[in-house]
């Protein structure tokens, strides 16, 4: 079986959009900005065995705030620079109730079953409480990089900079 490091998009790959205090998701290509450090670090995990998949809720989406070929143009140009294995999205918002939507595990468990991955053996790193649940939720190890809306939660690890991600492994 294989070992994951499933990663959150917005917050954790790149950089949130922040208007009135609050964050946000690129709504373009133009805005989107990888943080630093990620594109080295992916390519540690990807050296040390582990499958690269990107986890992220899009509810913008389904609220129509973000055109569907935004959203492909930047998963595209994450798939090429980044060299993830996979990208895992949900569209909907919270009062859908979906299962694949964080804090539920839903994208993990569809990702474990085809790509086999041991859960146990994996790694969920998010900058939210949602992340961090759903990682738990799935049997995941899970990290939590700090900043000032991740909400309440208890990480098996808790870090300030993405590479840090690189010492726990």
């Amino acid at each position: 079986m294989n070992r994951a490091i499933f990663l959150d998009r917005d917050g954790v790959i790149n950089k949130a959009r922040i208007e009135n205090g609050l964050a946000y998701s690129p709504r373009t290509l133009e805005e989107f900005e990888l943080n630093p450090g990620v594109k080295e670090s992916i390519e540690h995990f990807k050296k040390l065995g582990f499958k690269v998949i990107v986890v992220t809720n899009q509810p913008e989406i389904s609220r129509g705030l973000l055109k569907q070929e935004e959203l492909d143009k930047m998963h595209a140009h994450l798939k090429s620079e980044l060299k993830v294995d996979d990208i895992m999205v949900c569209f909907h918002d919270d009062h859908h109730n979906c299962e694949c939507r964080k804090p539920k595990p839903g994208m993990l468990l569809e990702a474990a079953k085809k790509w086999n991955i041991d859960l146990t053996k994996s790694y969920m790193v998010g900058d939210r409480w949602k992340d961090v649940e759903a990682g738990k939720k799935a049997g995941c190890q899970t990290v939590l990089i700090d900043n000032p809306a991740k909400g309440k939660c208890e990480p098996g690890f808790h870090i300030n900079t993405f590479k840090e991600v690189l010492n726990i492994l």
